[in-house]
């Protein structure tokens, strides 16, 4: 949403006449930045548009700039003023443009070298020590999960769009710990079944349940670009998942 300004107020002047003072120059006001403006996805088949702010870009540019150490590996031989080009800031990057180094993450890749790929972006964004650290902050509780449901709605807005915390069950019990993506922005963008599964679902899920200890599912759904995330839920087998035998979509992918 974006940033409310300071409303302006006028004041009656005093009834007894006073001579006017000079007008004074108006100052220029600083732009209210704009952050992530979408708060309802549009529908299938229309874009929905986002206003990012440099907080969400500089997201961006990080997660961009060590995706690109994977890209590069994979671009042919560029010429030499082009490899001493200068490193775009994290600022400077856009959401079209991080899924673009997604997109040639995958170039020449496996379904497994993709997925680990990201397994080593995401370890790279972490300080020495971190999933130790989050498994004994975050053992495999009811409230881990419903804690870690309730921070993915404001921290991952800016990479999956609009998102709210639902009551889900988990052997058997009721608790707040899914979160619900309206319309992926990640897909949505991507238009991408194979990224989707390949560059966020699987090594999401891997992340969470395998180097964190926090059990993670997701179940996006290709028909409306919704998905749903369950903390606490055990992933299934990847044979065993519908997602790896659902067809790319054919006039996007």
């Amino acid at each position: 949403m974006a940033a409310a300004l300071p409303m302006e107020l006028c004041f009656a002047a005093a009834a007894r006449a006073v001579t006017p003072a000079p007008a004074r120059p108006r100052q220029r006001r600083a732009a209210a930045t704009v952050r992530c403006a979408a708060t309802a996805p549009a529908p299938m088949g229309e874009k929905t548009e986002y206003r990012d702010g440099p907080l969400e870009r500089a997201f961006m540019g990080l997660f961009a700039r060590k995706m690109e150490k994977y890209a590069t590996a994979k671009k042919k031989q560029q010429p030499p003023e082009l490899e001493t080009k200068k490193e775009k800031a994290v600022w400077d990057w856009d959401y079209e443009s991080f899924v673009d180094v997604s997109r040639r993450v995958m170039v020449g890749r496996t379904r497994a070298q993709q997925q680990e790929a990201v397994r080593e972006v995401l370890l790279s964004m972490l300080p020495p020590g971190a999933p130790e650290q989050f498994k004994k902050l975050f053992p495999p509780t009811r409230w881990a999960c419903e804690f870690n449901a309730a921070l993915t709605v404001p921290f991952f807005h800016w990479l999956v769009g609009p998102s709210e915390v639902i009551e889900v069950e988990v052997d058997g019990v009721k608790q707040k710990s899914g979160v619900l993506i309206k319309k992926c922005r990640y897909l949505e963008n991507s238009g991408c079944v194979g990224m989707c599964v390949n560059m966020c679902k699987i090594p999401t899920q891997d992340f969470f349940t395998n180097e964190f200890g926090l059990p993670l599912t997701m179940n996006p759904n290709f028909e409306d670009m919704s998905c749903e995330m369950i903390y606490g839920q055990v992933p299934p087998p990847l044979e065993e998942d519908p997602v790896s035998k659902q067809p790319c979509y054919p006039n996007l992918c």
